[in-house]
């Protein structure tokens, strides 16, 4: 075999460190964001966050100057129409429904009632168990049978009719009915605390222990049947009950509030929308004039390399910032110039949209689009958005056009919303109304389209009190 030589000429994509934080920056969110930023401020001196107060930019206005004589490579202020402004405090718009307070959940509410409760050790055993038993509704995720097993353990020959008995007295904690064994003994609970002269309180009762399954299948002309009442009757007993709590303990079922940074924002500017980013999701990066001068003057060598490396390292952290920045403006923009009739009229006029439409459009790859739209918000006119709220498969129409999900979940809400309570819209009915106004779609996917929404069926949305 002869031995030659040939060369040639291929291209690849190398993954450098620089492309590898690039991609990684572009997928995380605001909160993240902030997160990883200061971090890096943390970490690397030639870093530094633009201070906020006037007077602190006053001061550093001469080293910010010559910072950019230096570095010309990097200038944040291109990438915001509206540079920020001193913040005032202004009492009026402060949000105190958002302040993050530590509430404590049921149980830990509970056992602090028990422990104010003058009872034996024996029955303070029983109690723990059973608010420990106790879900964030307040219902016992157990039988008495089992909770009177779980207690074999302990050296006392326990009885079933103390374990309810101290059970008994935990529901007469607040909230009231905690500790219930289902909806039924939630609800009569709080129906025996009223005044004995309520209106139909007897009724009421009885209808909560004998029939409370024909109220969950509405199926109200079985109710006046059976009780000889009629309609209004029947109406006053339903409003009696939705006095109560079906979920006695929902009250303290507490989640944290979240707070959403918006990264853009789009407004109306002489008959077009405009997208901006906000100036205040993110801190504003500079080069520390400072440190990064310090290379011309330091003779160490192990001080020189130290400097170089992480003066190069902040301009690529800069550089992919504002390159993820402008990614994100730029595919904003597009998904709002495409989707401006959602903006003009709402949501029944939304466009169906994927992934690869973008892609195509922009000249860039599909999972591109995906990472600068994931965790991504938008502040409307119409509400805060992700960005992937904007992106729906599509069903053709009878006219030879296209219909988004998203326009079809919105007329679906608009035709459960103004239909009859008393004779409600199956969804077979909806899909004939809807191919009356040119969208053919099957019964299932109504079916599918309302579940997601949490509508539910027509035989469960049945009322007589409207």
């Amino acid at each position: 075999m002869k031995q030659s030589m040939h060369l040639n000429v291929n291209t690849h994509l190398v993954m450098t460190p620089q492309l590898q934080q690039a991609i990684r920056l572009l997928q995380l969110s605001t909160f993240d964001l902030q997160q990883e930023i200061q971090g890096q401020i943390e970490s690397n001196p030639m870093l530094d966050a633009t201070p906020s107060n006037e007077e602190e930019e006053e001061s550093t206005s001469q080293s910010a100057m010559n910072e950019k004589e230096e570095f010309p490579d990097f200038q944040w202020s291109t990438l915001y129409t509206n540079p920020p402004h001193k913040l005032t405090f202004n009492e009026d718009n402060y949000a105190y429904e958002n302040l993050n307070a530590i509430p404590s959940n049921l149980q830990d509410y509970l056992r602090w009632q028990l422990d104010l409760t003058p009872m034996t050790n024996i029955d303070r055993i029983i109690g723990t168990t059973i608010i420990d038993s106790i879900d964030d509704d307040g219902f016992l995720t157990c039988s008495i049978s089992d909770l009177h097993g779980s207690l074999k353990s302990v050296s006392y020959a326990f009885d079933m009719a103390e374990i309810e008995a101290v059970r008994h007295r935990i529901q007469q904690f607040d909230p009231l009915g905690c500790g219930s064994v289902n909806l039924a003994d939630a609800l009569y609970l709080q129906l025996q605390q009223l005044p004995p002269k309520t209106p139909l309180l007897a009724l009421t009762k009885t209808i909560i222990q004998n029939d409370i399954a024909l109220l969950g299948k509405h199926q109200y002309h079985q109710l006046m049947k059976t009780y000889h009442i009629d309609e209004q009757c029947l109406k006053n007993v339903l409003h009696l009950i939705h006095t109560l709590k079906p979920k006695p303990g929902s009250d303290y079922h507490v989640t944290p509030p979240g707070h959403i940074t918006p990264d853009l924002s789009v407004k109306k500017i002489d008959n077009s929308w405009r997208v901006e980013l906000n100036p205040y999701s993110l801190p504003h990066l500079s080069i520390n004039a400072y440190y990064a001068s310090l290379i011309k003057h330091t003779d160490n060598p192990f001080d020189y390399r130290f400097l170089k490396n992480n003066l190069q390292e902040a301009r690529w952290f800069l550089k992919n910032i504002k390159s993820r920045q402008e990614t994100l403006l730029k595919v904003s923009r597009y998904i709002v110039n495409y989707q401006r009739d959602f903006l003009n009229f709402g949501t029944e006029a939304m466009k169906p949209l994927i992934l690869n439409d973008v892609a195509h459009a922009l000249d860039m790859h599909e999972s591109t689009i995906s990472r600068v739209t994931t965790q991504k918000y938008i502040h409307t006119p119409r509400g805060l958005f992700e960005l992937r709220y904007f992106f729906s498969s599509h069903i053709a129409t009878s006219i030879g056009g296209e219909c988004s999900s998203t326009a079809i979940k919105a007329v679906i809400k608009k035709l459960t919303g103004a239909e009859d309570c008393k004779n409600p819209l199956s969804d077979q009915k909806i899909a004939v109304l809807m191919q009356e106004q040119g969208i053919n779609v099957a019964r299932r996917t109504i079916a599918k389209y309302r579940e997601l929404m949490g509508i539910l069926p027509s035989h469960e949305r049945k009322s007589i009190s409207c």
